[in-house]
């Protein structure tokens, strides 16, 4: 199969119609999309990504309107923070109704909705009489992408088209969210702070379970790695212990790390904005997996703002396979 890169939405939308899969571009990521309602397109995302079967896919939408269609209930907040900040990077666990696949959900009784908040993606929605099932365009546990060339390198041969919107400007997935008797549970943290959502909706619980047997999207514990070993931690400890090495440093703010086993150093923000940070974290631990290394050492970040959705994926990329 030849895959091609373009921006045309009538070419992608006719492909999604007659059940192929096309990467699409969002604010967070590139999704790897299909007809949520289709159940073979849907398998179809799971081979292609090689996906766990249990783990949920998040399902996209054009407007909260039709989140009464595929979930039983929408609680009263619900709606409140998807006006506050959707289209954006947020989904909404739901119960589920009928329409909605179990493959898609991973055979959980809840379906994950959100309203990606692109032009082409939503241009695309809006041609569709039929919602996307779009988990990252690459194979499950790599590095996600956050450039219609990070797909194709990926994914070349395995899908048609690949919709290209230029870099996600976000470049880390959404914040998953869900409700407990009004108040909201944040199952992922992601691409919008916590903080905001406290703003609109109170003070949230934390429930980010790192899981083998995930009941949401994005709560696998190895998640979001490079090929190349990743160590997170102390730098200069973890450089000292492995020195024999040739080694990539991922740091963050006003740092200076001289050593000579360093061969390639990336700053996620000099100036220690972690907006800023989550938006370089999937670009840097590609650049590094790129670079012949043999080791890659990364540090945390403040846990403000962003902080602790960009620590959460350098977190994933180093737990134990």
């Amino acid at each position: 199969m030849q895959t091609r890169i373009g921006t045309s939405v009538t070419e992608v939308a006719y492909l999604l119609s007659i059940g192929e899969l096309v990467a699409i571009p969002t604010e967070t990521v590139y999704g790897l999309a299909a007809n949520a309602l289709d159940e073979k397109a849907v398998q179809s995302i799971f081979r292609v990504k090689n996906r766990p079967v249990f783990n949920p896919l998040i399902v996209h939408v054009k407007d909260a309107e039709q989140f009464s269609k595929y979930a039983s209930e929408v609680p009263a907040i619900c709606l409140k923070l998807a006006k506050a900040f959707s289209p954006g990077p947020i989904t909404f666990v739901l119960p589920k109704r009928n329409v909605i696949p179990d493959h898609t959900t991973g055979g959980g009784n809840s379906v994950a909705l959100r309203i990606p908040h692109h032009p082409l993606t939503l241009e695309l929605l809006n041609q569709l009489h039929f919602p996307l099932a779009a988990p990252s365009a690459n194979p499950s546990g790599y590095i996600s992408p956050v450039s219609a060339q990070h797909v194709f390198d990926q994914l070349a041969g395995k899908i048609p088209y690949i919709l290209d919107g230029g870099d996600c400007p976000v470049g880390i997935e959404s914040t998953v969210i869900t409700f407990e008797k009004e108040k909201v549970v944040v199952l992922r943290l992601g691409g919008l702070g916590i903080e905001d959502i406290e703003r609109v909706a109170g003070k949230v619980a934390l429930q980010i379970n790192q899981s083998s047997n995930p009941s949401s999207p994005g709560q696998l514990k190895s998640h979001y790695a490079p090929k190349t070993p990743f160590l997170l931690g102390d730098a200069a400890k973890l450089i000292s212990e492995n020195k024999e090495k040739k080694i990539g440093l991922i740091c963050f703010g006003d740092v200076e790390i001289q050593n000579s086993a360093i061969y390639k150093s990336i700053n996620l923000s000099s100036k220690g904005d972690t907006y800023e940070a989550a938006s370089k974290v999937f670009h840097a631990m590609r650049e590094m997996d790129a670079a012949g290394l043999d080791l890659i050492i990364a540090t945390l970040i403040p846990e403000n703002g962003l902080g602790a959705a960009a620590n959460d994926r350098l977190e994933r990329a180093a737990a134990e396979k």
